[in-house]
């Protein structure tokens, strides 16, 4: 494939099965759920976010020159902070706090889905052990994240008298961040990716992407919206 049929190819994966298609997500953004099943939501979204630098600095130390450690370094900043009290990471834990959750339990881990657990690790692993080319473009979800950050944001404040701007304040330098990380990493996997096996990995590692966050709100839909499926340790409302 010439770059830009690939670079088709890719959108069409996210078209086809990135999570705003997923039923949970629907409920959430529609006003459906109720502020328990949120407060699940944001709980096991919590790992997915704190792993993230994690998983971003097992790819910069692979990488081979000061440009690309410069450009992925941001990503760490992003989520980690340059100082205390400021990131990603801190900004959801404004989330769960704003929700009513103790920041005690969502630190601890403890109250998390297994499938979310799996699920992230899965990610983490993916990324430490494949090829650079693969780990970068398992993070082109991003090309379709401000959609959904939108649609978020505006649908919560609209449904949940429960959250606030500031609750949400997670969101809004993502609108920022994620284009300009998701131009970097789709520019490299288009100059990148020249052979058709190259091209079929760079595909596949943006399947397994999707899949990963589509498994989470497998984990949530059947644990918090169907009645009784709630795994023994998992969070439970009190």
């Amino acid at each position: 494939m010439s770059p830009d049929q690939l670079e088709a190819a890719l959108r069409q994966i996210g078209a086809e099965r990135y999570h705003n298609l997923h039923p949970f997500h629907r409920a959430l953004h529609d006003g459906r759920l109720d502020r328990i099943q949120v407060q699940a939501w944001a709980l096991n979204r919590y790992y997915y976010q704190s792993r993230i630098p994690a998983k971003d600095a097992t790819l910069l130390a692979r990488l081979p020159t000061p440009e690309l450690r410069r450009e992925w370094r941001l990503r760490l900043i992003d989520h980690d902070g340059d100082a205390p009290g400021t990131g990603g990471v801190t900004r959801w834990l404004a989330l769960t706090d704003g929700l009513g959750l103790d920041r005690d339990l969502v630190v601890s881990l403890d109250a998390l889905l297994p499938a979310t657990r799996f699920a992230v690790d899965a990610y983490v692993s993916f990324v430490r052990e494949r090829s650079i080319l693969e780990a970068i473009a398992s993070s082109l979800t991003e090309l379709f994240s401000s959609s959904i950050i939108s649609e978020r944001v505006a649908g919560m404040l609209r449904h949940y008298d429960f959250v606030s701007p500031e609750t949400l304040s997670y969101f809004t330098p993502r609108l920022l961040q994620a284009p300009r990380d998701s131009d970097f990493a789709l520019a490299y996997v288009r100059e990148h990716a020249r052979t058709s096996e190259q091209q079929a990995a760079v595909l596949d590692a943006l399947r397994f992407k999707c899949s990963v966050l589509w498994s989470m709100l497998d984990a949530l839909e059947h644990a918090y919206v169907t009645p009784g499926h709630v795994p023994p340790g998992a969070f439970r409302p009190t």
